[in-house]
């Protein structure tokens, strides 16, 4: 039995409850600085899960912890999970945090802990479609990622300091200031089809970390009108895509893969941190590799395996062609 413990209980962290409640072989604590809220989750959930007061030390036993917070507070919960050498993952997006926890590199392959940081939408499955994009080339140069959709307010909060903050690419193997800040239209499959994106910092640093043979690589971001909180239930929220385009060469050719992918933007999330999680705490083998270190979904999942798991839980993605985003 992997015993998981899921700190926040909002919108990604419920749906992320749920897929690790319904997962067998997990034995499932909720936890959430408003306690109301893993309260209800726990009852939600009908008894498949546990709530937690988590104060002092982590749980004994723990085989993996998943985190859905705000920016800033993940930074410090990974550096709890690595102090106490148990494997950890994150859904945060947050540019600057995702930073932070790279910086702990060291400290976790030291320490013999795997981290897995941005385990969601984009970072998170759009790093694993990179991934399985990468695979079909005989060689990568260009990874481009956009993504559209939040996943609650915490996730528009990130979105905020992602349009507030200097917009970076990867270009000639450096970072360097974008050269448009302006929005740029990106096509998504329907029902979100075409949307204004921007280019931000976003996951790009892990996408960098997992190929670190890129020339060019970019993150845009598109952000859904305000709308109110979104509920526990999965119909209540706004729809979310990700569209990945990996350019490289086959053969004598260069061209490009495009794989994209479109749910309800928090369940979508939610679905990854929750099967990243339990893969971690060894309920699901075989889906990601426990290497000590902080890495993203691109370097260390297993992708058809990996996606095949998200499509047998309602995450499907899929190859399509359209206007580029890089």
């Amino acid at each position: 039995m992997a015993r998981v413990l899921l700190v926040g209980a909002g919108a990604v962290g419920g749906r992320a409850a749920r897929q690790l409640a319904e997962t067998p072989g997990v034995e499932l604590l909720v936890a959430d600085a408003d306690a109301s809220d893993a309260q209800a989750v726990a009852r939600v959930l009908g008894g498949k899960a546990v709530e937690l007061a988590l104060r002092g030390p982590l749980p004994d036993g723990l085989g993996a912890i998943a985190v859905a917070v705000d920016a800033g507070g993940d930074v410090a919960l990974v550096e709890r999970a690595i102090e106490s050498r148990i494997p950890v993952t994150t859904a945060g997006d947050d540019h600057e945090a995702i930073r932070a926890l790279l910086e702990m590199d060291a400290a976790a392959r030291s320490g013999g802990v795997a981290v897995v940081a941005g385990a969601g939408l984009a970072p998170g499955l759009a790093d694993v479609l990179a991934r399985h994009a990468a695979s079909v080339l005989d060689s990568v140069d260009e990874v481009h990622v956009a993504r559209y959709g939040a996943a609650g307010p915490a996730s528009r909060s990130a979105f905020r300091r992602a349009h507030r903050d200097r917009a970076v690419e990867w270009r000639d193997g450096a970072w360097q200031v974008a050269r448009s800040r302006g929005p740029e239209l990106v096509w998504f499959p329907d029902p979100v089809g075409a949307r204004e994106c921007e280019t931000v910092a976003g996951g790009i640093a892990l996408l960098v970390a997992a190929f670190p043979e890129v020339q060019m690589a970019s993150f845009r971001l598109g952000e859904p009108p305000p709308r109110r909180r979104v509920a526990f239930r999965r119909g209540d929220e706004d729809w979310g895509a990700v569209r990945v385009e990996v350019w490289g060469r086959r053969g004598t050719t260069h061209e490009p893969v495009i794989y994209g992918a479109i749910d309800r933007t928090a369940f979508a999330a939610g679905t990854v941190l929750g099967v990243t999680a339990a893969a971690l705490g060894g309920a699901l083998p075989g889906l990601v590799d426990p290497t000590p270190g902080v890495h993203g979904l691109g370097a260390v999942s297993h992708p058809p395996a990996f996606l095949a798991e998200l499509a047998r839980r309602g995450v499907k993605a899929a190859a399509f062609e359209g206007v580029p985003v890089g």
